[in-house]
């Protein structure tokens, strides 16, 4: 009877051990993506209302490009650590004020 109870407590307590490792997954890109995606929605949102120039979406559009190839890079061999989950996150940053700058400049498309 003793053992039964000890194993149930050994299961038991191995959820939040499960739970941690969910929420510490190196494999999961889903923020990366989302942000890329919003960043997308920004370069097209310049180009259809005029703030951008067809040469400015283009040069915008390659660097979202680079960080996609750096992101790909980095889950080649299919978890992504700290060190390369920041160097994405600065280079989206980076981006991020790329396209801030080329949207509010005073080019604008014809």
């Amino acid at each position: 009877m003793k053992l039964k109870a000890v194993a149930a407590i050994l299961t038991l307590s191995a959820f939040p051990v499960v739970a941690f490792a969910q929420a510490t997954d190196t494999t999961s890109t889903k923020r990366i993506d989302k942000r890329q995606e919003y960043q997308d929605k920004r370069i097209d949102k310049g180009a259809q209302s005029g703030q951008l120039t067809d040469k400015e979406k283009a040069r915008l559009e390659k660097g979202q490009s680079r960080v996609q190839k750096a992101e790909d890079k980095a889950m080649a061999d299919g978890k992504m650590t700290k060190k390369e989950r920041a160097r994405i996150e600065h280079m989206q940053d980076h981006q991020s004020k790329n396209i801030y700058r080329e949207k509010h400049d005073k080019q604008k498309a014809k």
